[in-house]
């Protein structure tokens, strides 16, 4: 039997429920952090390191430096959510109108202008490669990365339709010193920390399987 997309979509959601209630059970019991994809849970336990940290403040300040007071670059909770999607992520920064924070919930991806995230050392894969699959799902139209390991990064912009779903189509990489454009808005990253070598940053890191959770809920 062929299962139409509507109804794929519509059957997806009780799974997804199901991943973010145990998502949102966990997140005050275990330590790290918790986001939801299309490949299942993903629960990193590592915690940032300073350079990370860093990272976040200094671009934080550079982006409500140069942009109109009514746009905020936020950092922490809450998540960021698609539920058609069946996906919940938490950008290291949102760059994000102050009126669209407000009011109960999660955040609706689509009202924001970019999401900036830090590779972590940990997981890189979930940045270069994860994010840049989920947030063209989610309509985020800007999505910038920068990699304190290698001093590098990239903006990537304009999701057009693929057989695979949205994706971007235009991907722009930078070195660190360079100016960088998000949005609208162009900022030094100059200063930025990189991460020293002697730091492993290994840390687990662990994908947890939809139908496991689907077990533990159903047990």
């Amino acid at each position: 039997m062929t299962i139409a997309p509507d109804d794929a979509r519509r059957n997806a959601f009780p799974l997804y429920r199901a991943m973010r209630d145990f998502v949102q059970s966990m997140d005050d019991t275990l330590p790290g952090k918790f986001e939801i994809t299309k490949e299942g849970i993903v629960h990193d336990i590592t915690a940032p390191v300073k350079q990370h940290e860093l990272t976040v403040l200094r671009l934080r300040k550079r982006l409500e430096k140069v942009m109109p007071e009514e746009i905020v670059a936020h950092t922490g909770e809450p998540d960021v959510e698609g539920e058609p999607e069946g996906i919940m992520r938490r950008p290291d920064v949102m760059v994000i109108a102050e009126e669209d924070m407000e009011g109960d919930g999660t955040f609706d991806p689509r009202t924001l202008v970019a999401a900036v995230e830090i590779v972590s050392r940990s997981n890189p894969d979930n940045d270069w490669v994860g994010k840049t699959r989920d947030y063209p799902l989610l309509g985020v139209p800007v999505y910038a990365v920068f990699d304190p390991r290698t001093g590098t990064g990239a903006v990537f912009t304009d999701i057009h339709a693929t057989p695979d779903g949205p994706r971007y189509a235009t991907r722009k990489d930078f070195v660190q010193g360079e100016d960088v454009t998000i949005g609208e808005w162009t900022i030094p990253t100059d200063g930025l920390p990189r991460y020293r070598d002697e730091e492993s940053g290994q840390a687990w890191r662990r994908s947890v399987d939809p139908s496991y959770v689907s077990s533990l809920l159903l047990a």
